[in-house]
């Protein structure tokens, strides 16, 4: 397994990934053949090789490389978990972890997926595992919680060693308990999920109420409880 992914990574060295202002997604250049990106997040994008199709290849700008030693500490601690993927190991600012099925949340929002609460009580769950290995669950939103046959996944623990609450997942979960049986089975347009998000951002840097957001979202859209 370890040649295996240090052959995929090998491939990647020279792919650049580059952080944009405003918490928006990295862009991405130099994809090598037989590569495809899968993902792409505010630190990283996440590739798969032809090669290793088993594993995924999670690649930090190399402004945030230190993030990925950090990651892998954070997934040692965590142990083996069915929450989180397997991590095998890093190789500079790379990552390898399992490749794992499914959609994200924010992508059954689009399609008009099914979100069972089960799922929601996975991550509720998960984050009192992550609180039990002395780590802070943050940074839990609609882009790194994948759909695995109802069950929940969580994609993402780079920020697991910072302090403090973020409110993200709070404020999803309320979200889910008091809007979600409106939208339920009925697809979201993109735009209105990224204008949200982008809302959501600026909005979270300076406040943690989530009844202000609402107000804010009914005022600018004709998004209605």
């Amino acid at each position: 397994m370890t040649q295996r992914w240090e052959k995929a990574a090998a491939a990647l060295q020279n792919t650049v990934v580059t952080p944009m202002p405003n918490n928006e997604p990295v862009v991405i250049s130099e994809i090598p053949e037989g590569i495809r990106c899968i993902g792409i997040g505010t630190d990283a994008a996440v590739f798969q090789s032809v090669h290793a199709p088993e594993i995924a290849l999670k690649v930090y700008a190399e402004e945030k490389k230190d993030k990925a030693q950090t990651e892998k500490e954070v997934y040692d601690r965590l142990g083996s978990s069915g929450y989180f993927p397997k991590c095998y190991g890093t190789e500079g600012r790379i990552l390898a972890l399992s490749m794992e099925s499914g959609i994200t949340l924010f992508d059954c929002l689009l399609q008009g997926v099914h979100v069972p609460r089960q799922a929601i009580q996975d991550v509720e769950d998960a984050r009192n595992y992550v609180r039990s290995k002395g780590l802070n669950p943050r940074d839990i939103h609609l882009k790194n919680i994948l759909l695995q046959e109802g069950r929940a996944k969580i994609l993402d623990v780079s920020e697991y060693v910072l302090p403090g609450n973020d409110y993200r997942w709070e404020h999803l979960k309320r979200a889910y308990d008091e809007y979600y049986p409106l939208l339920d089975g009925r697809p979201m347009p993109f735009w209105l999920l990224e204008t949200i998000r982008k809302w959501y951002n600026q909005w979270n840097r300076y406040h943690n109420s989530f009844e202000e957001f609402m107000k804010h979202v009914y005022r600018h859209t004709a998004f209605r409880k």
